[in-house]
């Protein structure tokens, strides 16, 4: 199956199909932690988010594309590492595939070119952000070798005065 799929960056005629994919991933986040529950203006936020990353240099968004579909997008961003060496850091913050197109190797075709281009752009790391929750997301970037460096723990702020 992964052959038959494309990956290439996104273009602003992808737009419409990679926002509507972003916001299942927010939706799917959701399930994973009541602390991720979406906010009612979710679907400007997520076009605010596409439409910048589209704009940015330092924003990569790539889409896997089945037969004219986009079945699966993928977000990152190359940052400066302030305090660290490698000084710069490539940041996979979305990556999402249709659930028919799961386990069929397009998230990580997905992975595998975002690491190259951000490679090219001089990052020296690859991270991955998802729902500490998400155990599929946890197997599968371990299962591509990443690990955890960093851990971010939440409480409700009306809940600290105990």
């Amino acid at each position: 199956m992964s052959s038959s799929v494309a990956i290439r960056v996104a273009g602003q005629s992808d737009k419409p199909t990679i926002i509507e994919l972003v916001t299942r991933a927010k939706r799917l986040n959701e399930e994973f932690d009541p602390l991720l529950k979406l906010s009612p203006t979710v679907s400007r936020a997520v076009e605010r988010y596409v439409e910048e990353a589209l704009r940015s240099a330092s924003s990569l968004l790539l889409v896997a594309e089945h037969e004219g579909r986009l079945v699966g997008v993928l977000k990152a961003d190359l940052v400066d590492r302030l305090f660290y060496d490698p000084p710069h850091e490539g940041i996979i913050r979305e990556l999402y595939v249709l659930p028919e197109f799961r386990r069929r190797g397009v998230a990580r075709q997905l992975v595998f070119e975002a690491s190259r281009i951000l490679r090219e752009r001089n990052a020296g790391i690859i991270t991955a952000e998802f729902p500490s929750l998400h155990k599929i997301a946890v197997e599968f970037y371990e299962g591509m070798r990443f690990r955890p460096i960093f851990s971010k723990y939440a409480v409700e702020a009306n809940k600290t005065d105990r």
